[in-house]
């Protein structure tokens, strides 16, 4: 089933035309604190019955004024939602775009706000977050909580994955915030063989209630270490 991607336009006569008022305004601004006349005395412009895009070129030349060489058609810009899993896995997928149907493909590891150029259009991707993974570029970080007996002796703990869980090895003597590198578990790159990291944080939990018998053993704990 196709689904309608929602239409966001770049540089239409709307926004054409309300940059040119804003050139209008400043230009009258300078020209008045400047004692100057009417810049645009003898032109014969009439801001609301023109095509802002031959105002343009009247001012610049063939040269745009947002860069580049030549006068450009501007391109429709179409933006699509995924989720974080749709985002890291890339999707194939029929869109209807203009009134036609096409067949869109958005490679794996693309990030929010990523821009990707088609033929004739422009698609805007937004990635929902995950709900324990956090994303940086093509890192992600997982925070793991771990008790203090485990940081202060060690232990062995399973952590999620993208793909499957792995388990990992606590240090005795592992201070909150510490941080454990998983090399190449983290988003591909787009279009690319490439992967980026993925890291662990260690949250130590510090229980808001104890036992007796186990305040009794922090605080032995507590004269042993001085």
């Amino acid at each position: 089933m196709s689904q309608k991607l929602h239409l966001m336009p770049i540089l239409n006569q709307h926004t054409a035309r309300r940059l040119l008022n804003g050139i209008r305004i400043a230009t009258k601004q300078q020209v008045s604190s400047n004692g100057g006349g009417n810049p645009f005395e003898g032109m014969n412009v009439d801001f609301n019955d023109v095509n802002p895009f031959d105002i343009f070129e009247q001012f610049f030349g063939s040269q745009s004024p947002f860069g580049g060489n030549q006068r450009r058609k501007p391109r429709n810009l179409y933006q699509i939602s995924l989720t974080f899993d749709e985002a890291i896995k890339g999707i194939e997928r029929k869109f209807k775009i203009e009134g036609k149907e096409k067949s869109i493909k958005i490679p794996a590891g693309v990030d929010d706000g990523m821009r990707i150029r088609f033929t004739d259009f422009d698609i805007q991707v937004r990635v929902g977050r995950h709900a324990f993974f956090r994303r940086d570029g093509q890192d992600i970080y997982y925070e793991k909580q771990i008790s203090y007996p485990q940081a202060v002796l060690g232990d062995n703990v399973e952590v999620p994955t993208l793909h499957k869980p792995v388990k990992l090895k606590v240090r005795p003597g592992t201070a909150h915030g510490a941080l454990v590198r998983l090399k190449g578990e983290g988003i591909p790159f787009p279009n690319s063989n490439r992967k980026g990291d993925m890291y662990v944080i260690y949250k130590i939990h510090i229980p808001s209630k104890v036992s007796g018998k186990a305040k009794k053993l922090i605080e032995e704990l507590k004269k042993e270490n001085g």
